[in-house]
């Protein structure tokens, strides 16, 4: 497992985050080759020192033959092109899913339909390179959970009177298009003009499992990307921090978790059965049923939902979608699990599956499947309490 984390608090751009992730020891063959293998140009990596401190800058240089080409592109012809190319098969879904988040926040802003599209700055090789060179860089760092700060979007106007509109207020309407259909928390920052790019927020918006502060992990690698533009007197990096996640408590064996709740009072209890199994099936750890009494003297019931962080929103979506609530309460919590595994044992000749916890290397809870336990009871004609007993003692002494 490792996480990245993006401090994205002085803003954010395609290449600041590209650069970043090369400084903390992203692959640049995998990326180089990634990107040529959707647009004609090559990646540069540098290091250079803004206001006394080393960076790092990436830079997508287009092949000589092909500078002819304008970086007008329509969404479609991206899509096409990622689509075809050579690519990893999470590097193309994640790369498409960019471009799709533009083209979707472009089509409303100018009124259009989403295949009409046309990409004017974010259509250039620059943008293209940096899109599938950041989520190849991330690919080659084996990185399984984005945390990413609330983004710095800027203030007053962009002065360069870019995007093919002229001069247009800062945060650009592209920008805040994406934060908020990404939900993602975002403040002015310090700098005047604009502090976050289009594709920068489309590319955060895209990855970002959740949004916060450095969670618990231990750094294994630390990155610092810079853009074109100077901030004179302040440091106006993209910082990347990657590392394994550790416990609330330090390497004590207790991780992060998540507890979703939320109490409903109008539901049909014979969906609750569906509910439970749809929280199980995308990925809840746990999910179980309270009863309670509410105002007024409506008996109701809390749902409790056990989860790893990165399944915050799958949760959400079952619950808002399986359920009639319309909010929820989100508490992190430690979680202490043992070591577990499953072993199957030969109960009179059916097959029974059985969960066991290790501590400290020996056996202390057995627990089998009901289902296989109730086929052999009904086989056999044995009470199901006999083959439980008969399955848990031969589970404890099980090898192999």
């Amino acid at each position: 497992m490792t996480t990245l984390w993006i401090d994205a608090g002085r803003g954010a751009a395609g290449d600041m985050l590209l650069g970043a992730l090369w400084d903390a020891g992203a692959d640049a063959t995998a990326v180089r080759a990634a990107v040529r293998a959707v647009v004609p140009a090559d990646i540069t990596f540098h290091h250079e020192v803004r206001d006394g401190f080393r960076v790092a800058r990436a830079d997508v240089v287009p092949d000589a033959d092909d500078l002819a080409t304008g970086p007008d592109r329509r969404w479609a012809d991206i899509r096409r092109a990622l689509a075809t190319a050579p690519l990893p098969e999470r590097v193309r879904e994640r790369s498409t899913a960019v471009f799709a988040a533009l083209a979707r926040v472009e089509a409303e802003i100018h009124g259009t339909d989403v295949d009409r599209v046309h990409f004017h700055e974010v259509g250039g090789h620059d943008s293209i390179g940096d899109v599938v060179g950041v989520v190849a860089a991330i690919e080659s760092l084996g990185v399984t959970r984005v945390v990413v700060t609330p983004v710095a979007l800027g203030r007053g106007e962009d002065a360069a009177g870019s995007h093919g509109h002229g001069r247009v207020p800062a945060p650009v309407p592209a920008v805040l298009h994406l934060a908020t259909a990404a939900g993602a928390p975002v403040l002015a920052g310090e700098g005047a003009g604009e502090s976050c790019t289009p594709t920068g927020m489309a590319l955060l918006a895209t990855l970002a499992d959740a949004w916060g502060p450095l969670p618990p992990l231990r750094p294994s690698a630390l990155g610092a990307g810079a853009g074109t533009r100077p901030t004179p007197g302040r440091f106006g990096a993209l910082r990347v921090v990657l590392g394994a996640p550790v416990g609330p408590l330090g390497d004590t064996g207790v991780d992060v978790a998540l507890v979703t709740s939320t109490n409903v009072d109008d539901l049909d209890p014979r969906l609750w059965p569906r509910v439970l199994a749809r929280l199980l099936e995308v990925g809840a750890s746990d999910a179980w049923l309270a009863p309670i009494l509410m105002k007024k003297g409506r008996p109701a019931h809390t749902l409790h939902v056990l989860s790893d962080p990165s399944l915050a929103q799958a949760v959400r979506d079952v619950v808002v979608t399986e359920t009639s609530a319309i909010g929820m309460r989100v508490q992190a919590v430690a979680k202490h699990a043992l070591p577990r595994d499953e072993v199957a044992v030969d109960v009179d000749g059916d097959r029974v599956r059985v969960k066991r916890a290790w501590l400290e290397g020996r056996v202390v809870n057995v627990q089998p499947e009901w289902e296989d336990v109730a086929v052999a009871a009904a086989r056999t004609g044995v009470p199901a309490k006999q083959v439980l007993a008969r399955a848990s003692a031969l589970a404890q002494d099980h090898r192999g």
